[in-house]
């Protein structure tokens, strides 16, 4: 039986996840430090230097920044903070921008010198912006998660500094190691809904909106609608393709929000979409498909947790085994071996995809990742397994989520380094 401390972690968690962004997350974290440097300053700012990590290049290169006319790239993000954000706004630091307003950012972009450069600091997540209006100056500075800010400074004066020095990822927030698939289910299982029915009904609602549009307009490269141009037009089909649409309008600029998982808007998309999409078909109640969401949310969460918030592991693999988990859950309700399995089945298929940025391609990589999690959960439903000691998949499903992580974090570093090379010198 759960404890009412571990239950009330678990809604904390899903709570600090499941938020609504607006655009890839890493430029829109980018453009909150901007604005809220700039509301610092108290005055339009005559010059920027924006310091970033690797993992934050590599993933803002190659994104449209919603609300700007298709701008993309760090500077555009910065640019876009300092004319047009509302700092209170966080991850929707862009969502009210009148189109009239594009032309501003253009021209403050074309006047105004905004350097880049890479960051020194140890921390694999790490935006430090500093604006300047002549004699005055700012600087803000976000660490390990995208709304993170850890310190203000103005005119040399620490205005607000974190508590404790960044050391790990996901620091202040709710301890993710509490995290463990057999809990989960009994979590996803008795919660009372009413307690989380806001996040999850925000979740299916934003997300949801966002994959149609990307299924009826032309948005990056229209997997999405590829997919379900097929002949066959299966759920498994449907599942893939309103995942894959929804990253297809994001990593296009659309200015619609989405409910992020783990800092993402794509695994908020993969983890959430198929589910929906697998309740409709076997005509799933509404309570059903919330415990599901849970598990697939909360599953994606735990993967994550070991991997870390930006690697060269691609993510949506990760979430792609958690929708995976909440089909099953659709199914055959919390069967532990069912959803461990599933777990470990889907992990097998596709680990190892690198994340090289975000861009049109996680689409595509978005539908492999959902085919794995369904691919995986019907080999167990037919009885069909991967075995321990077959590759890294060890005995027992938290030990090859481990497994996942130590590769993740720590065999990927110099693959992470090689795909940041190759980024850069293809500008």
């Amino acid at each position: 039986m759960l404890s009412d401390k571990l239950i009330n972690q678990y809604i904390q968690i899903l709570k600090e996840e499941l938020v609504p962004a607006m655009g890839c997350t890493e430029p829109i974290s980018i453009a909150y430090a901007a604005a809220k440097a700039r509301q610092v300053l108290g005055q339009l700012p005559t010059s920027c230097v924006i310091e970033v990590s690797g993992n934050i290049i590599k993933n803002v290169k190659s994104v449209l920044v919603p609300n700007t006319g298709g701008l993309k790239g760090i500077e555009a993000a910065a640019a876009a903070g300092i004319i047009v954000g509302d700092a209170s706004a966080s991850l929707e630091v862009l969502s009210h921008v009148e189109l009239s307003k594009c032309d501003l950012i253009c021209q403050y972009l074309k006047s105004t010198p905004i350097s880049v450069v890479p960051s020194k600091s140890p921390s694999i997540f790490y935006i430090s912006v500093k604006v300047a209006h002549q004699s005055e100056n700012a600087e803000v500075t976000i660490e390990d998660y995208h709304t993170n800010i850890t310190s203000i400074v103005r005119n040399g004066a620490q205005l607000y500094c974190a508590q404790q020095p960044s050391c790990s990822n996901d620091v202040n927030l709710t301890d993710r190691d509490v995290l463990n698939v057999k809990d989960i289910l009994e979590f996803a299982s008795i919660i009372d809904l009413n307690r989380l029915d806001d996040i999850i009904s925000r979740q299916i609602e934003y997300n949801t909106a966002i994959s149609n549009e990307g299924l009826c307009g032309n948005w990056g490269a229209c997997i999405g609608k590829t997919l379900m141009n097929m002949e066959s037009c299966a759920v498994s089909i449907r599942a893939k393709a309103a995942a894959a649409a929804g990253s297809d309008a994001r990593m296009g600029g659309c200015s619609l929000p989405v409910v992020i998982v783990s800092g993402s808007g794509n695994q908020g998309l993969t983890a959430s979409l198929p589910v929906i999409e697998y309740a409709k078909e076997w005509h799933c109640d509404k309570d059903t498909l919330y415990r599901a969401l849970i598990v697939s949310n909360l599953v994606t969460i735990h993967q994550k947790t070991g991997i870390g918030r930006l690697s060269a592991y691609c993510g949506a693999v990760s979430a792609g085994c958690g929708a995976g988990a909440g089909i099953a859950y659709l199914r055959h309700g919390a069967d532990y071996e069912m959803i461990a399995h599933t777990i470990v089945n889907a992990v097998a298929i596709l680990s190892g995809m690198v994340c090289d940025g975000a861009k049109p391609s996680c689409a595509a990589k978005i539908a492999s990742s959902v085919d794995a999690g369904i691919l995986g959960y019907s080999m167990y439903a037919s009885g069909h397994q991967f075995l321990g000691g077959e590759g890294i998949v060890s005995k027992g499903v938290e030990n090859t989520i481990k497994n996942v992580g130590k590769i993740a974090q720590d065999g990927m570093k110099s693959t992470d380094q090689e795909i940041l090379k190759i980024m850069v010198g293809d500008a």
